[in-house]
């Protein structure tokens, strides 16, 4: 019977009370990750990456380096969010309310984001938060997301538009509408 390998967390990373890291995840230098947060087996949490309050992350993820992932967030198994990606939490954020005093956490307008399984997200993207990114589906480098992206949609851009197809595997598909590449004849799709 083989071990479960147990999860390393770096000793500067900074993990609060009643979060659950599953087996064999390695949580880098730095990352904060919040009370409530619950993260699969075998996943990366690289380096200054801020894990909020609740936030769900299934196993086999890889969460690349200063990455901000905002409470309201759940995300699939195999996700790949890339370096300083940012998932936000209120689509009207105030820092004070009317009379000038500053907003408690219960006075926060917090949204819902699910991320489906396989699906990629490029560097330095930003995802409004209420909408859902379907499984397999890849959000370009730099995008903004602000509305529901299909599964094996390629989306692209300021804000982020359909740009085409991809495969489970992550090359494009060549053709309006095919989710599977020809080079992956038993691929999902």
């Amino acid at each position: 019977m083989s071990e479960v390998p147990q999860p390393y967390v770096h000793p500067l990373a900074r993990v609060e009370d009643d979060v659950e890291i599953g087996a064999g995840t390695f949580v880098w230098a730095n990352a904060h990750l919040r009370r409530g947060a619950r993260i699969g087996s075998r996943c990366v949490i690289g380096s200054d990456v801020t894990i909020d309050l609740g936030v769900v992350i299934g196993d086999h993820c890889k969460v690349q380096n200063a990455a901000l992932l905002y409470s309201g967030l759940r995300i699939g198994n195999g996700v790949f969010v890339g370096p300083a990606v940012v998932f936000t939490n209120d689509r009207s954020p105030r820092a004070v309310m009317p009379d000038g005093q500053l907003r408690s956490e219960a006075q926060w307008a917090h949204g819902t984001t699910v991320v489906g399984d396989g699906a990629s997200i490029g560097a330095s993207s930003t995802i409004v938060t209420g909408i859902t990114i379907g499984e397999w589906a890849m959000v370009g480098a730099g995008a903004v997301v602000t509305h529901d992206v299909p599964a094996f949609a390629l989306m692209r851009g300021v804000p982020a538009r359909p740009a085409g197809w991809v495969c489970a595997c992550g090359a494009r598909a060549e053709q309006p509408g095919v989710t599977q590449c020809a080079s992956c004849p038993e691929s999902a799709g």
